[in-house]
């Protein structure tokens, strides 16, 4: 690695809490192995700072942020423009410079469905995806997915939020041009039997206690259970779908594959994404 120096550019991830995060090790292991003369850091901003951030950005001459909870909302409200995606969402996981401008973007979705692609060798379109939760990560998966084709169920507890990640979903169907070849739906957990992809966009299973966030006899084989949590690597739902014979993966690839593009779009370079998987476990061909 480079040392940092008066012509070092600095990017860097913004949220609360942001210490434990794996966004130092992805992007400084790509700029590393491009040679290219840029840092990263963690950067820990409580809720309420997101707008003086960006105003830092600005101030400070910083070429990229990543943005995490609990600040994507107040960084787009923040931001001088917004990409189609981080509209949609009303969330920022991402800023870029654009000249004097500064543009929120979000490559949540985009990451979740390259990393199918990637580990998983899975094309999204014409399946069938239960997407459990209603958040805000739920809610950039479930565009990604029904913009690529997939017919989407969202199961949640509280039906209102349910219902507002279902309309988001119908709207960008009809945005990607996909809107009468698939469905989007709120549903109950059985529908999670009939998924070729389950999806635990929720926070159970990050700690030992948690209750499944599903029935185990509804996982089998042939299905892709994935959780977007990846500490711990293994929680308790991709593990009762190992044992029941389905295909697993954690939230570390989405992780990757968010932040490539990021990567790509402060520097203008396409992301190695090998040599930053490797920098977390991941073992990524490319």
């Amino acid at each position: 690695m480079m040392r940092p120096s008066g012509t070092t550019r600095l990017a860097g991830v913004i949220g609360d809490p942001v210490r434990h995060s794996l966004s130092p090790a992805l992007h400084n292991a790509g700029f590393a192995h491009l040679g290219l003369d840029w840092t990263y850091v963690a950067l820990e901003v409580p809720a309420g700072g997101g707008a003086a951030a960006v105003a830092a950005m600005r101030a400070l001459g910083i070429d990229g942020l990543s943005v995490t909870m609990p600040l994507k909302a107040e960084v787009a409200d923040a931001c001088d423009e917004l990409s189609p995606a981080a509209a949609m969402l009303g969330a920022v996981n991402c800023v870029r410079r654009s000249g004097d401008r500064l543009i929120g973007e979000n490559t949540d979705g985009v990451g979740f469905v390259n990393s199918l692609r990637s580990q998983a060798g899975v094309e999204p379109v014409g399946k069938h995806a239960v997407v459990l939760g209603a958040g805000g990560a739920a809610r950039a998966v479930v565009v990604a997915l029904v913009s690529e084709g997939t017919s989407v169920t969202i199961v949640n507890r509280s039906i209102e939020p349910a219902m507002r990640a279902a309309e988001l979903g119908k709207t960008a169907a009809l945005a990607a041009g996909v809107g009468s070849s698939m469905s989007v739906m709120v549903g109950a957990p059985g529908a999670v039997r009939d998924a070729d992809l389950v999806v635990n966009a929720t926070p159970l299973g990050m700690h030992g206690s948690d209750p499944l966030p599903v029935e185990p006899e509804l996982l089998h084989g042939g299905q892709l259970v994935v959780d977007l949590i990846y500490t711990p690597a293994v929680t308790p739902i991709l593990e009762i779908a190992d044992e029941a014979g389905a295909q697993t993966l954690n939230g570390t690839g989405m992780l990757l594959f968010q932040a490539a593009e990021q990567f790509k779009m402060w520097t203008g370079r396409d992301a190695p994404t090998r040599a930053m998987g490797a920098a977390v476990g991941l073992d990524i061909a490319g």
